[in-house]
């Protein structure tokens, strides 16, 4: 029974989770599902002008509301709570905004908007549930920690008070993915053979120039051991790979993700958080190669998935031609060590993410009711 058939009123839940593709996909997702559970639910986004917010935001039909951006240092100290100016002026226009909406809930997935949010939400007693789709936390979500007890998280051992793993809410056009069902048109669809494996590349959004570079330059060796290649270079990129047989597809970018992972055996890729999840989810085994910045935190992220045995790990650095030749040629051309693979990433993966967070929400905008109620 939905809030307005039980004669309650809508539940009023402010999201916030912007800036990155990282953090506004699982925060859409996320409100997605709970439009699924609860068509009734008012759901504003918060965001700033500074990331892809006023893009990606408002193409998936949530109202935006923006809000001055606030630069966070990497460590939690004493000195962020007493930032003046932008911090302070960014928590006065979230809070507004909560006001105004009469904000039951928020829900954050960290980065710069999610901690103006949650520092206006607890001045106002106003509910907090935290994601963290990250193995390693960023300052936003270790600090929200502290202030509640719903706290999620992509995977298990992830350093955060409070934290259950769901794993990261994803689209249903991933998590309801039937490969096999699909592979066909797919390879249809990108000019590949329907026989012959199937290698996918890709850098994530903006492409990676080692991954293209290390790809293109095996392009002979691939083709001669009858593999074909889906390269989707990213929008800045490019790469000159000669016709042949069989097909090395060249593509700056793909809009629905579904049809390149029907068309895969298996990907070459980055490993940021939503991409291991998005991977393991459809069953795709892959060789990850983690960004070398950032401390190494792509490579915690791909760590569960490589120790359950779906996946390779190869570092930055030592990825070129001959890795692939040598050691990723052998892996393509072994369908039996790829359907083991398969089946190792399906198990690592978690494709109810959404709807159980959003079941959480729901909960925790209950049991606010039901306190002032009582």
């Amino acid at each position: 029974m939905s809030h307005q058939e039980s004669g309650a009123a809508a539940p009023r839940v402010v999201v916030a989770g912007g800036h990155s593709a990282g953090h506004i996909e699982p925060a859409m997702n996320f409100a997605d599902a709970l439009r699924r559970l609860e068509p009734t639910a008012e759901i504003t986004a918060l965001g700033t002008i500074r990331g892809l917010d006023t893009t990606l935001i408002p193409a998936r039909g949530y109202p935006l509301e923006l809000i001055p951006p606030a630069p966070l240092p990497r460590t939690l100290n004493r000195a962020l709570l007493r930032t003046p100016g932008k911090l302070r002026e960014s928590v006065l226009a979230a809070g507004a905004v909560l006001d105004r909406v009469g904000a039951e809930v928020v829900v954050g997935f960290g980065g710069y908007v999610a901690m103006p949010a949650y520092l206006a939400a607890g001045k106002r007693g106003v509910p907090i549930v935290v994601h963290e789709a990250n193995a390693r936390p960023g300052v936003a979500n270790r600090l929200a920690a502290r202030m509640t007890t719903h706290v999620f998280t992509a995977s298990p051992n992830v350093p955060l008070a409070h934290a259950t793993a769901i794993g990261i809410p994803l689209r249903p056009a991933i998590t309801g993915l039937d490969r096999p069902a699909l592979r066909d048109a797919a390879r249809q669809r990108f000019g590949l053979r329907p026989d012959a494996p199937v290698l996918m590349v890709t850098g994530g959004s903006q492409g990676a120039g080692t991954i293209n570079a290390a790809v293109s330059g095996a392009a002979a060796s691939l083709r001669a051991a009858g593999v074909q290649v889906l390269h989707i270079t990213g929008p800045r990129h490019s790469v000159e790979v000669p016709d042949g047989d069989p097909p090395y597809v060249v593509v700056p970018y793909v809009h629905d993700m579904q049809y390149a992972y029907a068309a895969a055996d298996f990907v070459i890729c980055r490993s940021g958080a939503m991409t291991c999840a998005e991977l393991a989810a459809a069953g795709l085994p892959a060789a990850y190669v983690p960004l070398p910045l950032r401390g190494g935190e792509q490579r915690l992220n791909a760590e569960p998935v490589v120790a359950a045995g779906g996946a390779l790990l190869v570092d930055d650095a030592d990825l070129d031609p001959a890795w692939i030749v040598d050691t990723l040629i052998p892996v393509l051309t072994d369908p039996e060590r790829i359907a083991v693979m398969s089946a190792r990433a399906s198990a690592a993966g978690a494709p109810d993410a959404d709807v159980a967070q959003a079941g959480h929400v729901l909960t925790a905008v209950a049991e606010r009711r039901g306190v002032a109620s009582g």
